[in-house]
């Protein structure tokens, strides 16, 4: 009787791709619902690719996005791994953590009652 190794399981291979974890997307879809609930918001779209990932705002669906969420590990020890871009392009706020990159669209929420 001859024992032979065991084949392993095969790995998986490791993602080539930048995702949003569940915590970070709570965070993001939580200030989703609540400007949808304002009349700000109607569609979004996710697009994650092999550097970064982008979580785009759109006020309405065949439109371009009025604002996008990007995630870049690249930039962690430069200038923040997230970014809140507007319609143009223009970087309106970078950062290392999320919730202050956000906070520059929580601010739209706060309006005066008529």
């Amino acid at each position: 009787m001859t024992l032979s190794n065991p084949t392993p399981f095969p790995q998986r291979p490791q993602s080539s791709q930048v995702a949003f974890d569940r915590q970070e997307l709570g965070v993001i879809l939580a200030l989703y619902g609540r400007m949808v609930a304002a009349g700000e918001w109607r569609d979004y779209g996710m697009s994650f690719l092999r550097d970064v990932a982008v979580f785009s705002i759109f006020r309405r669906t065949a439109e371009v996005p009025v604002y996008r969420i990007e995630k870049r590990p690249r930039l962690r020890g430069r200038q923040g791994l997230y970014a809140l871009i507007g319609a143009e392009g223009q970087v309106l706020k970078r950062g290392h953590e999320l919730r202050p990159v956000l906070a520059v669209l929580e601010r739209k929420l706060i309006r005066p009652i008529d």
